[in-house]
């Protein structure tokens, strides 16, 4: 079956986030895709609304093997389903968690730059961000682990819980069996509670696979909670569908009981139908979609590669690429504000995620080809324009 990549569609006046901006402007900021959704996803909500009846409903053993049966097929381990708790979001579950297994005044661990709402629920819930930096080599475009320093970091007596993302947003990270086994060695001898975001786990380039946490050696799972969701996956973030993965009984206990107390654990009619046809029945278009992401990708590598102003940091995951502008500013918030002011187009300015996000924009490519070239365009235009207003 061939699927669409390449039709424009008009998502304004549709309430959508991204698309609420003037009528000059192009959106490649937030994070969803501006392709449909996979039809057997489609066909399946459509199912469920002929139905017409959208009462109170839960998850049962199929929702639960359907997202079992995704990682055996596509990461190549199965989760037992006995460790998966359905809920509403991967960002309310972060937030409930760190609620409901640290204390406030606790240290959080995260690696910056990252997702900027890992520090919105960190901090509006009355914990401390405590970042272990991620390395940037300006030779290379490439980012690692200070594993000393991120023992330091965990080692602190209140810190209790660590937040990872895996792969890494926004720097297209995907985190190796090894890197991920010595971040769980370092958080169990230290005490600390592993939490991994792993929700674009499946948006991988050419052969690149990425390590579910839970699938680390048995010691290393008892303090871990993963959360997945098909909204990066298959564009369904309103679908408001999502599962923690949790080995430890004991630990699950508490997440469940935090879940449940923070109203996240009854699904809307769309959750559970629209998951399972993603898990079951998504993978062939999942395989057309990553092919046109790659293509968009080289696509923005060619544009870019000789502009003076920008470099590409290399990606191994995500939709979304991490621009290093160093070379013109150490002032993202500027230069985004700049470019979207003088040619229409909406990128997200590095310095939400923090660490050295202040020299770096982030561009998401998820769109058709034509909507890709007007972007990398304006994006030219714009850095070119306040290259030579800051002589």
């Amino acid at each position: 079956m061939r699927y669409d990549f390449d039709t424009v569609l008009n998502r304004r006046g549709t309430d959508s986030v991204k698309w609420d901006v003037k009528a000059n402007e192009l959106p490649m900021w937030v994070a969803d895709m501006d392709f449909k959704t996979a039809p057997e996803i489609i066909n399946a909500l459509e199912q469920k609304v002929q139905n017409g009846v959208f009462g109170y409903e839960e998850p049962h053993e199929n929702y639960f093997n359907a997202v079992a049966d995704w990682y055996e097929s596509q990461h190549n381990f199965r989760p037992n389903p006995d460790w998966m708790i359905l809920t509403t979001g991967v960002v309310p579950t972060i937030s409930s968690v760190v609620r409901r297994v640290t204390n406030q005044g606790d240290n959080v661990v995260v690696q910056s730059p990252v997702y900027d709402i890992f520090y919105h629920s960190i901090e509006n819930n009355g914990r401390h961000v405590l970042s272990s930096d991620l390395v940037y080599d300006k030779k290379s475009l490439s980012y690692s682990i200070d594993f000393g320093d991120l023992e330091d970091k965990l080692a602190q007596p209140l810190s209790t819980l660590m937040i990872l993302c895996n792969p890494a947003n926004p720097v297209g990270k995907i985190w190796s069996r090894y890197e991920l086994s010595k971040i769980a060695q370092l958080c169990k001898k230290h005490h600390v509670i592993l939490l991994s975001d792993e929700i674009h786990g499946d948006l991988t380039f050419h052969d690149e696979k990425y390590t579910p946490a839970f699938s680390l050696d048995e010691d290393l799972i008892d303090d871990l909670i993963v959360c997945v969701s098909p909204s990066k996956t298959f564009n369904v973030a309103a679908l408001h569908a999502a599962t923690a993965i949790v080995p430890n009984d004991n630990l699950r206990a508490q997440v469940s009981r935090g879940i449940n107390n923070d109203e996240l654990g009854e699904p809307n009619l769309a959750a559970i139908p629209g998951t399972i046809a993603a898990y079951e029945y998504g993978a062939d278009w999942l395989k057309h979609l990553k092919a046109k992401l790659l293509s968009n990708y080289q696509a923005v590598e060619q544009k870019l590669k000789d502009n003076p102003y920008v470099k590409l940091v290399p990606s191994e995951a995500t939709y979304l690429l991490w621009l290093d502008v160093s070379a013109l500013t150490d002032n993202s918030k500027e230069l985004e504000q700049y470019i979207r002011q003088e040619t229409g187009l909406y990128l997200s300015s590095g310095d939400v995620y923090r660490g050295d996000g202040n020299y770096f924009l982030r561009m998401n490519i998820a769109c058709p080809s034509t909507e890709l070239k007007d972007g990398l365009n304006r994006l030219v235009a714009g850095l070119s324009k306040f290259a030579q207003s800051h002589k």
